[in-house]
């Protein structure tokens, strides 16, 4: 980034800032990392005039491509995202890397990692996105990067098998490409999507499958090409009110539902409080793992006539089984420092629905609540149940993902 605007002291004390309060957070636990992203300026690699503040924002990505419908096509990663795939990477000098999904910063970040013993390739479907990217890098004297213009899902040509693969792109599904240029104790790290919630994972490559070392909560934009995946909507009523959103396939009759709507909401308070700070990373996933109509809901605000009540009406955790569904609510407790939640269903089989769910609940207060995520497993497609461990199975194209919970 050109901009005579810049005030190169006021972006390195920002630099600092983030760098400190990302170090207190202990989303960044090793020295390299902290040194590189101390050091190298993030702002060079963002579109001209964007802010300082915004450029070194922890929290935000700077957005460098929309569609003509303003969907985010391609970003800069927040500095947290950054740093927390960095650190799962365990990126050491001498290493070969493979980025997908190319901005120029991380991969200047992972050269720096590797140092020049190293090497580092950076691959995005978008011409335009690579064409930046490299004019960028060569501009501030990475030209040793290796940019390429292709469907990473394919096998990149050249490329051969490397030591670390990190994806920047949100995934829904592992490609066969991908664990083909891996080596045999090679590490896989990608934003992956399951069930509709997203971890950055670090697999550890296991024979013939990966295995998860740590899985965190994250956003990405979506991978565009081959492996671009759509959430299937089910429609409430048959009405644009109410949607619920299914990320692996619509339930087997979804027309069960078309009657729910006409029967009173249910509401239940659980009795299960967290503080408003606290991650949901398993509670997220004890859902997931133990519904099997497990889904997301949004309603239309522009449609919405109140027969649902979420607290945020883009975005609520829901469940589906048979002819009834659901969908989680929260409320501040007398302390205000904690949300208890409740659940609230529709359908003939609505008290039954919100007791399941709230059990499922407690079941994660009592037994989940501070522990280790599950484990993740990406199997090849056609692998036998038997070699699955006992969970959840979501089905994809290329593979077979498990989530399970580690043994007590």
């Amino acid at each position: 980034m050109t901009d005579a605007n810049v005030d190169p002291d006021k972006a390195t004390q920002l630099r600092h800032k983030i760098v400190d309060q990302l170090r207190d957070e202990n989303w960044i636990t090793s020295p390299e990392v902290e040194k590189v992203i101390r050091e190298v300026p993030r702002h060079l690699f963002t579109p001209a005039g964007t802010p300082l503040e915004e450029v070194y924002d922890p929290y935000a990505a700077v957005i460098t491509k929309t569609d003509e419908n303003g969907v985010q096509l391609s970003s800069v990663s927040a500095p947290q995202v950054q740093a927390l795939m960095l650190e799962q990477a365990k990126l050491r000098p001498g290493m070969s890397v493979l980025e997908i999904g190319s901005g120029g910063v991380n991969a200047v970040y992972i050269s720096r990692l590797v140092d020049p013993s190293g090497s580092v390739t950076t691959v995005d479907i978008d011409p335009e996105v690579t064409g930046r990217a490299e004019r960028l890098l060569s501009e501030n004297g990475y030209d040793q990067i290796r940019v390429v213009t292709a469907d990473a899902a394919e096998p990149i040509p050249g490329l051969g098998q490397v030591d670390v693969i990190i994806v920047t792109a949100g995934a829904w599904d592992i490609p066969p490409a991908w664990l083909d240029q891996l080596k045999p104790d090679g590490r896989l790290v990608v934003p992956l999507r399951m069930r509709g919630l997203t971890r950055s994972v670090a697999f550890n490559r296991v024979g013939d499958h990966l295995e998860s070392e740590s899985a965190k909560i994250c956003g990405f934009v979506p991978m565009q090409g081959s492996t671009k995946h759509h959430e299937k909507l089910l429609l409430v009523n048959g009405t644009e009110e109410i949607a619920l959103r299914f990320d692996d396939g619509l339930p087997a009759e979804p027309s069960k539902l078309d009657n729910a709507v006409t029967t009173p909401r249910h509401e239940l308070w659980t009795g299960v409080t967290i503080g408003l700070q606290e991650l949901l990373d398993t509670l997220q996933m004890h859902l997931a793992i133990s519904l099997s109509g497990f889904c997301t809901m949004a309603v239309d605000t522009d449609l919405d006539t109140g027969l649902v009540a979420p607290v945020n009406k883009r975005y609520a955790l829901a469940a589906v089984e048979d002819d009834t569904f659901a969908y989680l609510v929260t409320r501040r407790t007398e302390d205000n420092k904690h949300v208890e939640y409740g659940v609230h269903a529709l359908g003939p089989n609505a008290e039954q629905f919100a007791d399941k769910i709230a059990d499922v609940l407690r079941d994660w207060e009592a037994n989940r609540r501070g522990g280790p995520s599950p484990i993740i497993r990406a199997y090849p497609a056609g692998t036998p149940d038997d070699r699955i461990p006992e969970g959840r199975v979501i089905d994809k194209v290329h593979t077979r993902i498990s989530l399970s919970w580690p043994a007590a």
